[in-house]
């Protein structure tokens, strides 16, 4: 931002506050659009951020924002496949994304998201995006419950109003209008932490294995690990348990004891430290999986980790911002072209939106619950394509509710099995 030294307010189409993957997103969809957009950030990038593998869903979105040929030129490790290691250090067949699904998209990434981010900000510059880092939102501005603008501090210290027509809040899981509306739904179902950290040497797979994703379950299924290995030789390497279990039941143990207590007790990650040396600090996360009870209101929308956040599990995180950003940005575009920047025009995306997240979310449940892919795909070989695009981030089709049925017969079959060893008792 040039600094006038006046307070004088700027006027634009858009205000997108937060710079990071739904942020540049929705900014840039909305410049392809035509429309003028003022994108705040209160951080200098590159800066750290977690959720580092991408699905290959994600291509759709990156190739609109002509983001394709950065990605390809880049030095991210390719990824090809998810794959599952058991408690007892058993891995799953792959699921290899090609094989499901033969075409370029099926090639992914895992990303260092300092180097993504700063990418995917100036890509957004790139399309005529007027981006400013540094500076802060001190608050979005409100005429009675319809966001008009936001004011914003420089690293002068000058503050100011900007006007405009939509606010769009991509300001992550602090999430400035979630925050002051009151809208936070915390997800009783899914109360998770994590402690990650990252290790140089770490075991590295060959050919196209080379960047798959690794979930490993610890002994009794009481957490997993994701392994997922990135450019330099650095593999990031985290635990996600329930919170209880992870830290609010070791009080006192520091997060080095804790992360080394949870390593020892998964077998299928052990065998590749052997080499390794850890070369970052622990990490934490803790409570983090939450939703907004609306997507958009008159004159704002949020998107991405400003509406909420599922899991790690299934890395859907950078999906969920790309999808929310580019959907948000044509209903915003269609909304200033027709003169309506009311809620249900800024939030007419929400619903299927929020469908594909649910999808997401069940199979996340599934997975806590005892899932087992293996289990799955041998009672049900034909439906592990169908799997496969869960897994793949193909979450806005409805064949995906396919598999559904099957598994709340496994479900069932699991708990009469339970049942029956609890009577014989």
């Amino acid at each position: 931002m040039v600094s006038s030294g006046t307070s004088e307010p700027i006027f634009t189409d858009v205000v997108v506050i937060g710079g990071g993957p739904a942020g540049a997103t929705c900014s840039t969809v909305l410049a392809q659009h035509g429309h003028k957009v003022q994108l705040f950030e209160r951080e200098r990038f590159p800066r750290f951020h977690i959720g580092e593998s991408l699905i290959p869903e994600t291509y759709w979105v990156l190739k609109r924002l002509n983001m394709l040929d950065k990605m390809k030129g880049s030095h991210f490790v390719k990824k090809f496949s998810v794959q599952f290691v058991t408690d007892k250090g058993k891995l799953s067949e792959p699921f290899y994304f090609h094989d499901n699904k033969p075409h370029e998209c099926s090639q992914t990434w895992q990303v260092l998201r300092s180097e993504f981010d700063l990418l995917m900000l100036r890509n957004a510059a790139e399309h005529g995006v007027e981006t400013h880092e540094g500076v802060r939102v001190l608050e979005v501005l409100w005429e009675g419950s319809r966001a008009v603008g936001v004011k914003v501090e420089d690293e002068a210290g000058i503050v100011r109003e900007v006007r405009s027509k939509v606010v769009v809040d991509a300001s992550g899981q602090s999430s400035m209008i979630i925050s002051r509306l009151g809208l936070r739904k915390w997800d009783n179902d899914l109360k998770k932490a994590a402690l990650w950290t990252y290790w140089e040497n770490a075991y590295r797979d060959e050919g196209r294995d080379e960047g798959a994703t690794h979930v490993m379950q610890t002994a009794g299924k009481k957490g997993w690990f994701w392994y997922i290995p990135l450019h330099n030789n650095i593999v990031s390497i985290g635990i996600v348990a329930d919170y209880e279990y992870l830290f609010k039941n070791r009080e006192g143990m520091d997060p080095e004891a804790i992360y080394n207590e949870q390593v020892s007790l998964c077998p299928g990650l052990q065998p590749r430290l052997t080499n390794a040396k850890r070369v970052a600090p622990f990490r934490i996360a803790k409570e983090y999986t939450y939703r907004s009870t609306k997507v958009a209101g008159d004159g704002w929308a949020l998107v991405g980790d400003a509406f909420g956040f599922l899991d790690p599990l299934y890395s859907s995180g950078v999906l969920l911002a790309l999808r929310s950003g580019s959907v948000a940005a044509d209903a915003i575009s269609e909304g200033l072209k027709n003169g309506d920047t009311s809620e249900a025009q800024l939030g007419k995306w929400g619903p299927d939106f929020i469908t594909g997240m649910e999808r997401m979310k069940r199979l996340v449940c599934e997975y806590y619950d005892g899932f087992s892919f293996g289990r799955f795909v041998k009672k049900h070989p034909h439906l592990k394509g169908h799997l496969t695009d869960l897994l793949i981030g193909d979450l806005f089709e409805d064949k995906v509710d396919d598999v559904i049925e099957p598994m709340n017969e496994m479900r069932a079959e699991k708990a009469a099995m339970l049942a029956q060893a609890t009577a014989s008792e």
